[in-house]
């Protein structure tokens, strides 16, 4: 990825990192700025409307002004983009960080990211740092005398503050896929009341990274090896220490969360254990780095369970809890009905999706953390 005018060079995973899925590009053209990239002629909000897109890269900010109201997924965008003839596109978080950014301590450069595969062909692009987007787009906001962090703040009142730019961009890479075979792992632990063994608690975490890509390597420490740990330290202790539940626990290791949740989303699609019967999922993601602190995401269930489990193994002090946390392998069994409880360790996360994510840089304070607490919590549900 290069401004084709003189300009200091941009690095990979410093300044950008293509999107995974991307297939291999070589094009040098202009570039425009389309706010969030939402076009919604049925509500009123299309940021591409009076400007044209047709084989140009299309830069726009990640997520959606708060004021709109109505869903909206990356794959919806790239559909945008390529229904209005884009090239490519660069996306990028905004120097304004929204309340869930901030509350995960994110940063403004680029991270590792799978396209959301919507229909049609996969469009190129590439997840930039925000100083880089402000650096193509400073001329333009220049001669507007309005500043990026103004134009998103303007964004917020959803009146279109797209425009045509000076900047030509070339993005030249190659890309290659391969097919594999991802598998889940599954344990289970029967119940030892007759009457509530069918009924299911599960425990689950998923295994997969990114590994390498473009020519770096992803260890996913904390993203989830943490969560593994935590998974496989639960069942050890359950198994060794002769705990007898009264509900069935099944301890799943799910693969392909970074590709789009595929395997919870294969596991919700022919469940092994009926959804109906299933009291909760639990689900373990990043809990390796932070502030100590433990964030619990909880939905159709009482927050009082969540806490419950807090105050029998002595965290209470140091549990957040909060409503549905958005992303991870919980979403498939919330959208299919099923009671999720969401746990990751609190505050910033620094090394997310990013190759520093190695293993000097987990707590092991936090880990016992979590483990004690999904032991407490499941105990409690299969109970």
């Amino acid at each position: 990825v290069q401004p084709t005018a003189s300009a200091p060079p941009v690095q990979v995973a410093i300044d950008y990192l293509p999107i995974l899925y991307s297939p291999s590009i070589n094009v040098t053209a202009p570039l425009v700025f389309v706010g969030y990239g939402i076009s919604d002629a049925t509500h009123g909000w299309d940021e591409y409307a009076g400007i044209d897109t047709r084989n140009r890269i299309v830069v726009f900010l990640r997520g959606k002004p708060e004021s709109y109201t109505y869903p909206i997924t990356h794959a919806d965008k790239i559909d945008a983009a390529r229904q209005h003839g884009a090239a490519a596109f660069l996306t990028f978080t905004g120097p304004v960080m929204s309340p869930y950014e901030a509350r995960r301590g994110m940063n403004h450069g680029p991270l590792a990211f799978y396209n959301q595969m919507g229909p049609g062909l996969p469009l190129p692009g590439a997840w930039i740092h925000t100083d880089l987007a402000e650096r193509l787009l400073s001329s333009n906001l220049s001669q507007m005398g309005r500043s990026l962090s103004a134009v998103q703040l303007h964004l917020q009142t959803l009146r279109s503050q797209s425009f045509d730019t000076d900047t030509q961009v070339r993005l030249k890479w190659e890309s290659a896929q391969e097919i594999g075979t991802l598998h889940n792992v599954l344990g289970l632990f029967p119940g030892s009341d007759p009457s509530l063994s069918e009924e299911t608690v599960i425990i689950g975490a998923h295994r997969d990274h990114f590994g390498q890509q473009a020519g770096l390597v992803f260890p996913g420490a904390d993203d989830n090896a943490s969560g593994t740990a935590v998974l496989l330290e639960a069942a050890r202790v359950f198994a060794e220490a002769g705990l007898k539940p009264k509900r069935s626990l099944l301890f799943v290791s799910f693969s392909g969360e970074e590709q789009g949740l595929l395997g919870s989303r294969l596991y919700v699609s022919g469940a092994p254990r009926p959804l109906s019967s299933t009291v909760a999922m639990i689900n373990i993601d990043h809990a390796g780095v932070g502030n100590g602190r433990l964030t619990v995401g909880v939905t159709g269930l009482e927050k009082s369970q969540a806490a419950n489990a807090g105050k029998q193994t002595g965290l209470m002090d140091i549990v957040d809890l909060f409503g549905f946390f958005p992303g991870g392998d919980h979403v498939p069994f919330k959208e299919a009905g099923v009671p999720t409880i969401t746990v990751v360790s609190g505050g910033a996360h620094p090394h997310f999706h990013q190759p520093s994510d190695t293993p000097d840089t987990i707590d092991p304070t936090i880990v016992e953390r979590a483990v004690r607490y999904v032991i407490a919590l499941t105990w409690q549900l299969a109970n």
